[in-house]
């Protein structure tokens, strides 16, 4: 990664989807709510690289080289022979839910000494996923993102996973340092409604900016997502139709999109989201939307090309 190099970087795990084939039998996909972002955001030709932890074992090399493909830089992973962390996905109507294998992995152990210092020149960086539940890799993360200079963007997505915290007062307290700090947070209808469980989705919203982000972006499914910039515009756009397989990677891929737009807008930094217009927030979304909807309509954490939505 060239220290030269404008680009956004993605902090947090990498990852094996075991998904289920239509036997019943278990398949290896890579995937990781962060890789995913990573990977959606380097096919969607913008600049990115991981912050991750990767392994010396099969399913490390087979991470590797998938990130390689969708052009994701890899300069910065911390490489152990940790095992890699397993994700057994169990499918529901196309709905997915998860067990995970995650004692002592590539990523789960990473110690604040092994992480990088922010590139001189990066954009944004995006946190999220799993990586937040447990020590140490979550405290070791927060730091990093407490640590990212306040002129660089810094967008989270907790993609909340309560059941898999093992303590889930120390991980509520951490996402509150994250999104505190984050210019632009994404959550789902659910999500927001365990940080915050009082109100209706309206005054949930409003309590979450209050927190100190400058832009929500909610999700809610196949009824669509919200754009609210904290003190100005907010816009709200359909969820595009498609025929679903499964929904593994989609709010991976949309916040890929989200960041892509505004990186071709020219927004990506926290001076411009206080005054986003409507135009460039119907855009955002809209990339976004479309862009998750190629990723539900195939198996597995696969999204988009950028030529695959021209």
């Amino acid at each position: 990664m060239d220290g030269d190099t404008f680009m956004i970087l993605c902090a947090g795990e990498a990852l094996i989807d075991m998904i289920p084939n239509a036997d019943g039998a278990y398949v290896p996909h890579v995937g990781g709510a962060v890789l995913n972002t990573a990977v959606a955001l380097g096919r969607l030709d913008v600049p990115t690289g991981l912050v991750t932890g990767l392994s010396s074992d099969p399913f490390g090399h087979m991470i590797d080289a998938h990130l390689t493909t969708s052009h994701v830089d890899t300069s910065h992973a911390v490489r152990s022979n940790r095992n890699t962390t397993l994700a057994f996905v169990h499918l529901d109507g196309g709905n997915a839910t998860y067990s995970f294998y995650d004692t002592e992995t590539a990523t789960s152990a990473i110690a604040p000494a092994d992480l990088p210092t922010v590139p001189a020149g990066t954009e944004a960086v995006f946190f999220g996923g799993i990586s937040l539940c447990n020590l140490p890799v979550a405290d070791s993360l927060t730091n990093m993102a407490l640590g990212v200079p306040a002129s660089t963007l810094v967008m989270a997505d907790p993609n909340i996973r309560p059941g898999f915290a093992t303590d889930q007062a120390a991980y509520r307290a951490r996402l509150e340092r994250l999104i505190g700090r984050a210019d632009i947070v994404k959550l789902s209808d659910d999500d927001i409604s365990w940080l915050i469980p009082e109100g209706d989705l309206a005054a949930k919203s409003e309590a979450l900016l209050a927190m100190g982000p400058k832009m929500l972006l909610l999700t809610e499914g196949s009824a669509g997502a919200t754009a609210l910039v904290k003190g100005g515009a907010t816009v709200r756009v359909p969820a595009k139709r498609v025929e679903v397989v499964d929904t593994v990677g989609a709010g991976d891929t949309f916040n890929a999109g989200c960041l892509a737009a505004l990186r071709s807008a020219g927004a990506l930094s926290p001076a411009a989201i206080p005054t986003l217009s409507e135009a460039v927030l119907t855009d955002m979304l809209t990339l976004a939307a479309r862009a998750a909807a190629v990723t539900v309509s195939r198996a597995g954490a696969n999204p988009p090309w950028t030529n695959e939505l021209d």
